[in-house]
């Protein structure tokens, strides 16, 4: 009978509940870490306090080319490039980092993330697939998210050719509260 390391079973645990932590669903914990799934469903009970979430994971590139989660998510994967790259961990460590870096850019603009760490994860298997690739924008220089195989030439990006109705979302229609 093999035994397991009980410093591999700990390393293991602390990357779930961090997974966890940043809104990772089941899936996600299933395919990175070896816990069972009795386990990894008992520590997010844990961790959380109520049960994963059910229901498929995201499977379509598409909702990545929508305007504001293709800028979202073109961030995300330069910041998990350069993770990959110059902090050379696992690919699961770098998505961490970056997913963080990430969360914290928005918090900073104020922002709403559009990414969840699922999807980031999906970006990432995406991307490893063949399925993705980033095209450069002709006007800013900037490298974004694209289908992989489609033309490269003449690309424009959301932040240089903005859709008619960009940033016209619920919040940017209400009015400011008023000062006294």
């Amino acid at each position: 009978m093999a035994t397991r390391s009980v410093v591999l079973e700990v390393k293991e645990v602390a990357l779930a509940i961090e997974l966890i932590e940043l809104g990772a669903r089941l899936q996600l914990l299933e395919a990175e870490t070896s816990l069972s799934r009795d386990r990894l469903i008992r520590l997010y009970k844990e961790v959380k306090g109520e049960s994963p979430p059910k229901g498929m994971l995201p499977f379509s590139t598409d909702w990545f080319m929508t305007w504001q989660p293709n800028i979202h998510s073109s961030l995300f994967y330069s910041t998990f490039q350069f993770m990959s790259r110059e902090a050379r961990c696992e690919p699961i460590h770098a998505i961490v980092k970056s997913y963080r870096l990430y969360l914290e850019h928005t918090r900073l603009l104020g922002e709403e993330p559009a990414l969840s760490l699922t999807r980031a994860w999906t970006l990432v298997r995406y991307f490893a697939s063949g399925l993705l690739q980033t095209t450069q924008c002709t006007r800013c220089g900037g490298h974004f998210v694209a289908h992989a195989h489609d033309p490269r030439r003449g690309y424009v990006c959301g932040l240089c050719q903005p859709p008619s109705r960009a940033g016209r979302t619920r919040r940017a229609s209400q009015p400011a509260p008023a000062t006294t």
